[in-house]
């Protein structure tokens, strides 16, 4: 039997979490607060406002979907396999729409200036989109195995 403590700490809940997490402060600190990426983004002199309106949309949308997700993922009535994989789809956006936004034409996702900083071969924002949908994967995979 499952209690309500144990499904509150459960492996796919704590992975949900630390996404939900990232996904709120992530875009914030990298392209607002932290200086070197901040550089890039809103406080870079070379975008135009209307750039720097999108990056913010994005920042905020950001903080938006994360704390919804969390919304769902600390309430603690029924239905927890159903809270949790919709905390998922919700996460999921904005890193599929990083990817997605790869596509475009006239995309990068870099500004020349900046040094193409590359980790396994990916851009950090690119490796970190692929590994927080892989928590997400995970997540659901080992929460669909399990009963509420």
């Amino acid at each position: 039997m499952t209690t309500v403590v144990s499904r509150n700490l459960s492996a796919p809940r704590v992975l949900v979490v630390l996404v939900a997490v990232i996904t709120v402060f992530g875009a914030l600190l990298a392209d607002f607060i932290i200086p070197a990426g901040a550089a890039q983004h809103l406080r870079n002199d070379a975008w135009p406002p209307h750039a720097k309106f999108h990056d913010a949309q994005y920042i905020a949308m950001s903080i938006l979907l994360g704390g919804l997700a969390l919304t769902l993922l600390l309430r603690r009535d029924g239905a927890t396999r159903t809270r949790l994989w919709t905390a998922c789809a919700i996460l999921a956006t904005p890193w599929l729409g990083l990817l997605a936004a790869m596509l475009f034409p006239g995309t990068a996702v870099h500004d020349p200036e900046f040094a193409a900083t590359t980790i396994v071969g990916l851009h950090p924002q690119v490796l970190l989109a692929v590994i927080l949908l892989a928590l997400l994967a995970v997540a659901v995979t080992l929460s669909a195995r399990h009963r509420d």
